[in-house]
């Protein structure tokens, strides 16, 4: 088989194709980078791994200077990644720029975790770069990556991250829970990314009355795709046994007067410098979860 021969004119092909912008012919796109790839690991077993530098000289010289060696390895990795999958399971509906920034991953769990949040949520190939940057599976529990594995159901509290990334630009030294709301304030979608999809913001600070005193929700949230109220507090010390009681109080109350029929109960997020397994552990209430956070610069 004369694999250059082969190459070129897929490539040829393709780059007339590239000219109509549409569904259709980014699957025809990505299509060709596969079937190149394949060659070209088949021309390597066959010539060694010199073909690729060969290669891509000539294609430089008759095609366009893109085509150098890096470009010819990532069609490759792509075929090696994706050779075992059917094409009706390939990410089709991913383009090219955003395969690439999946290609460096080790882990074709994590790849397909990325690639569904692509399709689902309709990213950019810099907002996939930044979830992957964020390393956003891996902050994952290992619980969820073991459902998303065996495709088991998710629930809220699955998605939510661990530890949950705060920004903090100006390095300001968080020295009570007020500091701590601030800097989440000026980046509340982000973080509201760290807890999953589909969340949309309610209010911060948000004051409900019980018995004759007021008390104030650090964020009250409402998750649109599990159809509930969340409710966020904050800690900038180990969790203690007192924050359940304390975020309880707070569902409850949300059950009681802002709940609808149709809703699912509350769920409580804690967010803490700290957490403690047993705490969470022996809590009478499973939709109460803990969190740590980071600060990044």
């Amino acid at each position: 088989m004369n694999y250059y021969k082969e190459i070129k004119y897929k490539l040829l092909d393709n780059e007339a194709n590239k000219r109509v912008k549409n569904y259709l012919i980014n699957r025809s796109e990505l299509y060709t980078y596969y079937e190149v790839g394949k060659m070209l690991f088949e021309a390597g077993k066959e010539y060694g791994e010199d073909i690729i530098g060969y290669y891509s000289n000539k294609l430089c010289e008759e095609i366009g200077k893109k085509y150098t060696p890096r470009t010819l390895r990532r069609y490759r990795q792509f075929y090696n990644i994706f050779k075992d999958k059917k094409w009706s399971a390939m990410p089709t509906k991913l383009n090219w720029s955003q395969i690439q920034e999946l290609l460096p991953l080790k882990d074709y769990n994590e790849i397909d975790y990325y690639i569904k949040m692509c399709e689902t949520n309709n990213y950019t190939f810099r907002q996939l770069r930044e979830k992957i940057k964020s390393k956003e599976y891996d902050r994952l529990p290992e619980t969820t990556k073991n459902k998303l594995i065996n495709k088991e159901e998710i629930s809220i509290q699955d998605n939510v991250k661990n530890p949950i990334i705060i920004n903090n630009p100006e390095n300001i030294e968080i020295i009570n829970e007020l500091a701590l709301h601030k800097l989440i304030l000026n980046d509340i979608e982000g973080f509201m990314n760290n807890l999953g999809e589909a969340y949309s913001f309610i209010g911060n600070e948000y004051k409900i009355k019980i018995g004759n005193s007021y008390n104030y929700i650090d964020f009250l949230l409402f998750n649109y795709y599990y159809n509930c109220f969340v409710v966020v507090e904050l800690k900038i010390t180990k969790l203690k046994k007192e924050h359940i009681g304390q975020i309880q109080i707070y569902m409850n109350y949300c059950d009681e007067y802002l709940k609808k029929n149709n809703h699912n109960k509350t769920i409580g997020i804690i967010v803490c410098k700290e957490s403690n397994k047993y705490i969470v552990k022996y809590s009478s209430n499973e939709n109460i979860i803990a969190r740590e956070y980071i600060l990044l610069e």
